[in-house]
């Protein structure tokens, strides 16, 4: 489901892309499929369980709930992601912090603010934002449950586990 990008359950079901791919970003991060990172923790947090005529799949990650059924989520904004959105959009825009309290700013008279990319634009407007909380929807992706390939292929690897008992 990871690789494929989307659900697999009487075919194909491609999850909605996410917004960083479409964002034209040359990080590393523009290039990760939906759901997927660098480190790959989602997909890797995937285990299961045997017990007796059954196999616990599950994922405890706190975020796969979410991803898996889609819904609404409220975050607190705090300092923290302040500072984080500031340091994105210095990197973003390429300019340089102002200078420390004390020291004498050089300022050049007469000329144009130079327009920011959107990217930039965006961090600047979450680092400035007066909200207390932020209200987020994500759209569903699922990545575990039924799915008729995967019972099929189940039932065939019993019937071949079972036939390779039965000859030996």
């Amino acid at each position: 489901n990871f690789r494929q990008g989307g659900f697999v359950n009487g075919g194909l079901h491609p999850w909605p892309k996410a917004k960083r791919l479409s964002s034209g970003g040359t990080d590393a991060a523009s290039n990760y499929g939906t759901l997927l990172s660098g480190r790959k923790h989602l997909f890797k947090s995937v285990g299961y369980t045997p017990a007796d005529y059954r196999v616990r799949v599950f994922n405890e990650v706190v975020y796969a709930p979410i991803h898996n059924w889609g819904g609404e989520i409220d975050v607190t904004v705090t300092d923290r992601m302040r500072r984080f959105a500031w340091a994105k959009f210095y990197k973003a825009s390429g300019k340089r912090k102002k200078a420390d309290t004390g020291q004498k700013k050089r300022v050049k008279r007469h000329t144009k603010p130079k327009e920011l990319n959107p990217q930039a634009q965006f961090w600047r407007n979450m680092a400035l934002t007066k909200k207390k909380r932020l209200h987020i929807r994500i759209p569903q992706r699922q990545f575990m449950g039924e799915s008729e390939e995967l019972n099929s292929r189940i039932r065939e690897k019993m019937d071949q586990e079972i036939t390779n008992i039965l000859n030996s």
